[in-house]
C-alpha cells in the first residue's frame, strides 16, 4: 500500500518562496510518474507540475519559470520548489503518484500567499 505525505506548506508573503516535499512509502516510487496538483476554493483541482520516472518535467503555464519539480529516488521523495509566489498560488497542494492503473493521492498541504 502506498502512502504519500506532504509537508512544507504555510503562509508566505507575495514574492516569497516555499519548498514542498512529498515522501512516498512502497516500492514503486522509482518507476512512477509523480505530480503536484492544487485546488483553490471554488475551483477544480489542476495539475501544477509533473515528473516522469525518467526525469522529464512539465508545468502548467502559470508557474513556468517560478516553480521547479524534482525527485530523489534514493529518498522516495518528490519536491516542488516555489519561488516568486503570487496570491493566486494560494491553494491546497496535493502530491500524486501514478503507475499503470494505480493512482495515489496525499492528504494535501495548504499554501497561502498574502499580498
Amino acid at each position: 500500500q502506498v502512502q504519500l505525505v506532504e509537508s512544507g506548506g504555510g503562509l508566505v508573503q507575495a514574492g516569497g518562496s516555499l519548498r514542498l516535499s512529498c515522501a512516498a512509502s512502497g516500492s514503486i516510487f522509482e518507476i512512477a510518474t509523480m505530480g503536484w496538483y492544487r485546488q483553490a476554493p471554488g475551483k477544480q483541482r489542476e495539475l501544477v507540475a509533473g515528473i516522469t520516472s525518467g526525469g522529464s518535467t512539465n508545468y502548467t503555464d502559470s508557474v513556468k519559470g517560478r516553480f521547479t519539480i524534482s525527485r530523489d529516488n534514493a529518498k522516495n521523495t518528490v519536491y516542488l520548489q516555489m519561488s516568486s509566489l503570487k496570491p493566486e498560488d494560494t491553494a491546497v497542494y496535493y502530491c500524486n503518484m501514478r503507475w499503470m492503473s494505480l493512482n495515489y493521492w496525499g492528504q494535501g498541504t495548504q499554501v497561502t500567499v498574502s499580498s
